[in-house]
């Protein structure tokens, strides 16, 4: 029997194995975390003749049904998640600390509290004065709100089973401890463990589940990736803690898009809803300056106006500095490669600062011509007139491409007061009335049409 027991060690931290014992775990970093394991090794002939077949379904005679989804009407909240909350979904809410996590679900459960719902809040990191005291500040009421302070998955499972509420809200994963694995709440077993039990418990009971996650200084959910793929949804509530703009994306959705965002309004009270973010992203907009410049871009199915703001000045050192903020520090490096090469201006001994002006995170490629025009803008101290906007992606070659749903972004553009407008070649047939719509087929071009 001995041969075929196999010793192995393994992080309590993070969970990964060694064939011999070390005093620090090469993974976490972690000194003294390595447990003495035994592996029993199978042997002999396979067991899968004596196992049952299991009946199958035809598809084609498989019915789909409409989820039933709870409505919180936070409706950007809804958007995200594609209409609602799907029931026994289990939804991942991440976010940096502080960022209003807690906040938004608190907000969320008492909304659906109001509707003659029962919702249970399990927190293992406050106590039920301190939650009341929050509801209280958020202005919500808790009549059909139960509270639940336990770390034990177990106890937790069974109060589930017992109450039957139509929401369940843990607060946060990482505080939650199973005593199936012999670990400190927090590990990776312990996260994958105690995630894969909800995850169990919501699909049989048909009560969905809404998990809050910290962060790492990476900025993704404390614990293993494989965290994110046993749940149903992940989201991510963004925002700079500086600026009262918070952003709720969704890097996961099995119930519906993952191209939607909800912007939100961080006060005093609890999130406010953003139901116009370009007017709230440009107020603050009172003139034009020299680097500034006005740019659409496409989040799921919405257009939003973000301000991009560049800043040129001589270094002072060898090395010219480049600085990026709510846009990729790779594509600056790349777009300002492209000024150099192709559009002439000289560059290498600037020191280049660029800027998404709200704490906006951009992604989007449409932002290319919009960063090429503000660094340039700043480099020759000349503005771009108030009432033009540009967009556009820009390739290695200074040429100028197409960009998705031009017409919502002309639509969004004319409604908040644009008159001029600078797009990659070619020209839409069809383009709101009283705005001036210039095409451009490369970057030098499109700076053409901004000095005339």
């Amino acid at each position: 029997m001995g041969n075929n027991i196999k010793v192995i060690y393994s992080c309590s931290k993070c969970d990964a194995q060694y064939p011999k014992w070390m005093g620090r775990c090469t993974e976490c970093g972690n000194w003294g975390t390595l447990d003495k394991k035994q592996q029993i090794k199978k042997q002999g002939k396979s067991q899968t003749a004596a196992v049952p077949a299991s009946q199958v379904e035809t598809l084609a005679d498989v019915t789909i049904g409409s989820e039933q989804r709870l409505k919180s009407n936070i409706h950007e909240f809804d958007r995200v998640l594609g209409g609602g909350i799907v029931s026994g979904g289990v939804i991942l809410l991440g976010g940096d600390p502080g960022i209003g996590k807690s906040t938004l679900i608190l907000q969320v459960a008492g909304k659906l509290a109001e509707n003659d719902n029962i919702v249970l809040y399990v927190s293992g990191e406050e106590s039920s004065s301190q939650v009341k005291t929050r509801f209280g500040r958020l202005g919500l009421t808790t009549p059909n709100l139960k509270f639940l302070g336990a770390t034990d998955l177990e106890i937790i499972i069974a109060t589930i089973d017992e109450q039957k509420p139509k929401l369940v809200v843990l607060d946060s994963i990482q505080t939650v401890h199973t005593s199936a694995v012999d670990s400190a709440a927090g590990s990776v077993g312990q996260l994958k463990a105690s995630t894969a039990k909800l995850v169990a418990t919501a699909k049989a009971s048909n009560i969905p589940i809404v998990l809050i996650g910290h962060v790492t200084k990476a900025g993704n959910v404390a614990g293993p990736r494989t965290l994110e793929h046993l749940v149903d949804v992940v989201l991510y509530l963004e925002g700079d803690r500086h600026h009262a703009f918070r952003v709720l994306r969704a890097v996961k959705n099995r119930f519906g898009s993952t191209s939607e965002v909800g912007v939100f309004d961080m006060q005093s009270g609890g999130m406010q809803e953003v139901k116009d973010p370009s007017k709230i992203f440009l107020a603050d907009r009172k003139m034009a300056n020299p680097g500034s410049v006005v740019t659409a871009i496409l989040e799921g199915s919405r257009v939003f106006l973000v301000e991009i703001q560049a800043l040129v000045s001589r270094t002072n050192f060898g090395y010219p500095q480049r600085r990026a903020a709510g846009i990729d520090f790779n594509r600056l490096q790349l777009l300002i490669a492209v000024l150099i090469k192709k559009a002439g201006l000289y560059l290498g001994n600037q020191d280049i600062h660029v800027n998404v002006a709200g704490g906006f995170k951009v992604s989007e490629p449409a932002v290319d011509l919009a960063v090429c025009v503000a660094i340039a803008s700043a480099l020759k101290g000349r503005a771009v007139p108030k009432e033009m906007a540009v967009f556009g992606e820009v390739g290695l070659g200074g040429e100028l491409r197409s960009v998705n749903q031009s017409d919502k972004r002309l639509e969004e553009l004319a409604k908040m007061g644009f008159r001029d407008i600078i797009l990659p070649a070619p020209k839409p047939n069809v383009a709101p009335s009283g705005i001036r719509v210039t095409a451009a087929e490369s970057v030098s071009q499109a700076m053409a049409g901004i000095s005339q």
